[in-house]
């Protein structure tokens, strides 16, 4: 059992278009729906991963919904597989000086507000 794991999961990449604007050219909507099931997998396993009261950093550089907050509510509700016992942990703290965070508990960072790829991270402590 692990204190803290991150997962950093594959996506569409859509976050980094900033940097690799061809890749726009390399995507299509229904990509979304491939990566979805294997997010989820991954932090149902990252949760098992640690300890009661460990934490989940829950991160990917893309800004689409259905691969960010989506993905952690699933898991947390048991949608597409078995629910895990954790909660959220504000990691708005955790960026002191970073602007614009937004409503929380969550951070999704935007390159015309923080200068950055379009990254999502997502804190979770397991609860049982």
């Amino acid at each position: 059992m692990f204190d803290r794991v991150l997962v950093d999961v594959p996506c569409s990449g859509l976050g980094a278009l900033r940097r690799r604007p061809e890749a726009r050219w390399r995507r299509r909507a229904s990509d979304l729906e491939g990566f979805a099931p294997l997010q989820r997998e991954l932090l149902r396993e990252a949760l098992k991963a640690v300890r009661v009261g460990g934490v989940v950093g829950y991160a990917t550089c893309s800004p689409h919904l259905a691969e960010t907050r989506v993905v952690v509510e699933d898991v947390l509700r048991g949608r597409g597989g078995p629910a895990v016992e954790a909660e959220w942990v504000d990691a708005r703290p955790l960026m002191p000086g970073v602007p614009a965070l937004g409503d929380g508990p969550d951070v999704q960072l935007w390159p015309h507000l923080h200068g950055t790829d379009a990254m999502y991270l997502a804190l979770l402590r397991r609860t049982a």
